[in-house]
């Protein structure tokens, strides 16, 4: 696994902390409001209150620790870039929330059983093509290396810093947390708006152009 070589970022912890304490006294749909206006602290606060619940809904559908975790992320990805859709009138933020994750969780239950029913054959693995599908395969991971590392480039330093130290350095939140000297909720607020920012420079990138494989005869 790649190693993040970042120097870390003195960051000015306190006055994060009393954002938190500032946010703590708001309701859910306070909150929400508030992620629409792109108050990262705002969508840390909810995260606390409310990723528990939603795990347990995720971890009843999926029926498996890793793929619950991605539902949970998902659920709070759409959270942040979804917020302004939000009405308070129609359901309950906290509900709202839930329901975003129980969908993520179902996608991944129809991706698996996607994935289960479409095994690759052992002409596909091993047959006369495989050699020149299986150089194809490496090239298309380059190019999807390089292109998730230039979307990065992009990213505010602080954003950047803590997707690649979890990512390659492999740190927990709360390791990170702990490493840079910051609440955890900033650093759950700055995964969740870097990979939300990632996931649109991503989608940009991809309609631009895109790599396509060179099939050889």
């Amino acid at each position: 696994m790649e190693s993040a070589s970042l120097t870390l970022l003195a960051f000015a912890a306190q006055p994060a902390w009393t954002m938190r304490k500032q946010h703590a006294h708001l309701s859910d749909e306070a909150l929400v409001a508030l992620v629409a206006r792109g108050d990262e602290d705002a969508l840390g606060e909810l995260y606390d209150r409310v990723s528990r619940i939603a795990y347990g809904l995720a971890m009843r559908v999926l029926r498996d620790d890793r793929l619950a975790e991605d539902a949970v992320q998902e659920g709070f990805l759409a959270v942040w870039r979804s917020a302004a859709a939000f009405r308070a009138e129609r359901a309950k933020a906290s509900t709202w929330i839930l329901t975003l994750v129980h969908r993520r969780a179902v996608d991944l239950v129809r991706r698996e059983e996607r994935r289960r029913a479409e095994p690759l054959s052992e002409e596909t693995a091993t047959g006369a093509g495989g050699v020149g599908e299986a150089t194809d395969e490496a090239a298309w991971l380059r190019f999807e290396r390089d292109r998730v590392q230039a979307a990065l480039r992009q990213l505010p330093d602080v954003q950047r810093e803590a997707l690649e130290l979890a990512y390659y350095g492999g740190f927990s939140q709360s390791e990170l947390a702990e490493r840079l000297g910051v609440p955890l909720g900033t650093i759950k607020s700055r995964m969740f708006a870097g990979l939300a920012r990632l996931r649109e420079l991503l989608d940009e990138s991809t309609e631009e152009g895109s790599w396509k494989a060179q099939f050889t005869s």
